[in-house]
């Protein structure tokens, strides 16, 4: 009994609720102090009118997502006089100006690292797609590389396996990068790894993102790992004070270890991710081990994000891919690891997942944990389908989140109508990340299809071409599909209540 009262209070009262309250209750305060400025005088109802209209027309005029605009009109046109100046406190999603001083400088000074190449066109047959490398190299500054091989996991058990041989082989360094730690049986795998080799003068470095894994860490993990020569950076620590700054996120995944051995893919570090503890049935991960030339754009993310906030590293090129291992690596197609950041005006993932819609000729493939979608997302699976591309789309059984489910399923009926394929996965959760077309051409990362994935946290992914690894990944999706439900029409005939709430939810998801 005692264990039971003890554990409902620490879910009570725990930092990430307790935080919570305080925002809440500033937020509170800060509406009231609106309304009693409005009844103190008439002029200042006035004004605020005023900043309601100003804030529609400039809504109107920005290049915002048109889903986003909705939300926000609607949200003004019900709260005339509130609407327009909660829009100019919390509208912009234009990230944290403290966080943008802090990376913007480091990565300005460090892109000399991230070379170009001039022969894409040389080690990519097709035009289309050695356009799309060349932009991914201009607009995210990672470039392509041969000279690297990839394999794929289909599963968080075999992914995390591999990653913790390589890591008790680890010579000179571990980098890693997650947006959730959790404490249980994985951490204690690599927390017992990361100590051995930092008693070994290892260098080992953490990053790790402090709301993704707010409430499954000791309050003294930081102080613990710094104790034991492990160091660590925590991105963006959430404070009881009203913020945007909250809104962006390193939902990164990265792990490097010696510069030539990189990991990337949708795990984080938790029991669920090897289906040791999840309540969601068997949970659906998958990610990639890279080893050679393509490792350099992991290790540039990672230093840089580091060097932001614990500047350590004056030159990275003790850290480079042939520093300690000098033969020639062996080449399978083309990779290009990519990192996307809300520190611009890019939307580097999303265009990416688009340009891999409209160029797919036979088929496109993916999964993703949520479905919450713009309408140039929409509309180009949509057409996808519609010009006769074999669009599938693999998404949870069992959700981790009811509400995002229900969400995600008010995304069905259009697609569906349209002729894209919806599966979800009868045996439980789905949190991998992945696009696959073609045969040709593929993304595994961390990228999500949903709108703070898409513009508001920092992801990272993988983009492939020509590569044998890309069988490997249809093969799975292959294999997965004979463990889903395809969802037909007749599903979601007759569920009025469920579309109208769901029609509410479309509307304000964009802007919460």
């Amino acid at each position: 009994m005692r264990n039971i009262l003890g554990k409902i209070f620490n879910g009570i009262f725990n930092r990430f609720t307790i935080t919570a309250f305080f925002i809440l209750v500033q937020l509170f305060y800060l509406c009231t102090m609106i309304f009693e400025l409005i009844n103190y005088a008439d002029w200042v109802g006035i004004i605020f009118k005023g900043i309601t209209v100003i804030s529609a027309i400039y809504i109107i005029w920005r290049d915002y997502n048109p889903a986003y605009k909705i939300g926000w009109i609607i949200l003004i046109a019900v709260f005339p006089i509130l609407g327009g100046a909660l829009y100019i406190m919390f509208g912009n999603k234009r990230p944290s100006r403290s966080i943008k001083q802090k990376i913007d400088p480091v990565e300005d000074s460090h892109k000399f690292y991230l070379k170009q190449r001039e022969d894409i066109k040389e080690i990519c047959s097709d035009e289309r797609i050695a356009a799309t490398i060349e932009y991914i190299s201009r607009e995210g500054a990672y470039p392509a590389w041969t000279g690297t091989s990839s394999r794929y996991f289909k599963s968080g058990e075999d992914f995390f396996q591999a990653m913790l041989e390589d890591m008790k082989a680890a010579e000179h360094f571990i980098f890693i990068e997650y947006f959730i730690i959790k404490k249980g049986k994985l951490w204690d795998q690599i927390h017992e790894i990361l100590r051995e080799k930092a008693a070994e003068g290892v260098d080992i470095r953490i990053i790790y993102d402090d709301i993704g894994s707010i409430n499954h860490l000791p309050v003294n993990f930081m102080k613990k790992l710094e104790r034991e020569g492990i160091k660590v950076v925590v991105f963006n620590p959430m404070k009881p004070f009203l913020s945007l700054v909250y809104n962006n996120r390193d939902h990164r995944k990265i792990c490097v270890i010696d510069g030539y051995i990189g990991y990337n893919g949708g795990t984080n570090i938790g029991d669920e991710y090897i289906n040791i503890s999840s309540r969601f049935g068997h949970w659906k991960d998958s990610g990639l081990r890279l080893e050679g030339n393509g490792v350099w754009n992991l290790t540039v993310m990672f230093l840089n994000m580091w060097n932001s906030f614990r500047k350590t590293d004056g030159s990275y090129e003790p850290y480079g891919v042939h520093v300690h291992h000098r033969e020639e690596f062996q080449s399978d197609g083309v990779v290009q690891p990519f990192s996307d950041t809300p520190l611009d005006e890019e939307n580097l993932s999303e265009n990416v997942y688009l340009e891999i819609l409209s160029c797919a000729k036979e088929y496109v493939y993916i999964y993703t944990p949520y479905l919450i979608i713009g309408s140039e997302m929409e509309t180009a699976l949509k057409l996808a389908a519609k010009r006769g591309v074999d669009v599938r789309i693999v998404t949870p059984g069992i959700p981790d989140k009811k509400t995002v489910f229900f969400l995600s399923r008010s995304y069905y009926g259009s697609l569906i109508h349209a002729g894209v394929k919806i599966y979800e996965y009868t045996p439980g959760f789905v949190h991998a990340k992945s696009f696959v077309s073609d045969d040709n051409v593929a993304v595994v990362g961390t990228i999500n299809m949903d709108f703070r994935s898409l513009y508001l946290h920092f992801e990272c992914g993988t983009f492939m071409t020509e590569s044998s690894v890309i069988a490997d990944i249809k093969a799975d999706y292959e294999e997965t599909f004979g463990k889903c439900n395809e969802i037909t029409e007749d599903v979601l005939e007759g569920k009025w209540f469920d579309t109208a709430i769901a029609a509410v939810l479309r509307v304000f998801s964009p802007i919460v």
